[in-house]
């Protein structure tokens, strides 16, 4: 019985052997891919990656991380603009995360720049940038792993609810300072109190109901072109086919709109508000009646 015993381990421990050895190398692997990344990430919080980088980091396995990957074109010459303006966004994002107290080995940001991995470019048959795009731990990226940029747009808020929903990463997005608002906010006071004081004894102005309707109308305008939304969503301003050299000012879905978009639609408002205003001016004016006939027309 006892060199039966011996026999049966002595069987279980050839059997192991090999799949033991391989667990083992995968953790191995698993671990220099965490740590060269995590030292990549300590540098700069988006990793810049080349087809090389890619294949083995992000598509090889094995892996116990997401990789959120945004595909770019930032080179001058291929002038996108949308790209810089996602990029600015894109890095806030990955500050954001690499700067938290919840910073972990969970999620990390990289980028693929069409001049550095056109390849990559070939072999996801993506034919337009920017793309985000989020590669799970494990399985293959499904649909909603695909950023819908188009529909979101690219503010880096908007990015961290799609991140969140992808991995159950939170990222809390923490802007840099923009000393802006304020200056604005002083300069106009400032102009309000050098009205006051030059004009103390005479504020009959700020009773001018003209005045008051026109900064009411310019407020209403802005609002109806949907300027606020523009605040929210952070669309690009045009979109420009990266094949063809077309510009599109109009977005081609009704959920979604580009800032120029806006600013059509804020001009065309304004014209027709004026066009009312002068035919009122017309009609209660004391002008002779040719003129009012031209006005009219």
């Amino acid at each position: 019985m006892a060199a039966l015993s011996v026999l049966a381990l002595l069987l279980l421990l050839a059997c192991g052997g090999p799949r033991a050895a391989g667990q083992k190398r995968k953790e191995m692997v698993l671990s220099e891919k965490v740590s060269q990344l995590m030292e990549w990430t300590s540098k700069r919080s988006v990793i810049r990656m080349n087809g090389d980088k890619f294949r083995r980091l992000v598509k090889a396995p094995p892996r116990n991380y997401s990789v959120i990957v945004m595909f770019t074109a930032l080179q001058p010459h291929r002038q996108c603009v949308v790209c810089k303006q996602a990029d600015e966004e894109y890095q806030i994002l990955a500050n954001s995360w690499r700067y938290s107290s919840a910073f972990t080995n969970k999620i990390f940001f990289a980028m693929v720049d069409f001049d550095e991995g056109s390849d990559v470019f070939q072999m996801l048959n993506m034919n337009s940038a920017p793309t985000f795009i989020n590669f799970p731990a494990k399985g293959k990226p499904k649909r909603g792993d695909t950023y819908e940029l188009q529909v979101r747009g690219f503010a880096a808020e908007q990015l961290a609810r799609w991140v969140a929903d992808r991995t159950d990463v939170n990222i809390r997005v923490i802007r840099p300072p923009n000393y802006a608002g304020p200056l604005m906010l002083g300069l106009l006071l400032a102009v309000i109190g050098g009205l006051v004081y030059l004009r103390g004894s005479n504020l009959d102005f700020l009773y001018n109901k003209t005045g008051w309707a026109f900064a009411a109308l310019c407020f209403v305008l802005a609002m109806t072109s949907g300027q606020m939304w523009n605040h929210i969503r952070g669309p690009p301003y045009a979109h420009k086919n990266p094949h063809t050299g077309q510009v599109s000012y109009i977005h081609g879905s009704s959920q979604a709109q580009f800032v120029a978009e806006t600013h059509i639609v804020l001009l065309f408002n304004g014209g027709v508000t004026l066009g009312m205003v002068l035919l009122h001016e017309a009609a209660t004016s004391d002008m002779d009646v040719g003129k009012r006939k031209i006005t009219d027309k």
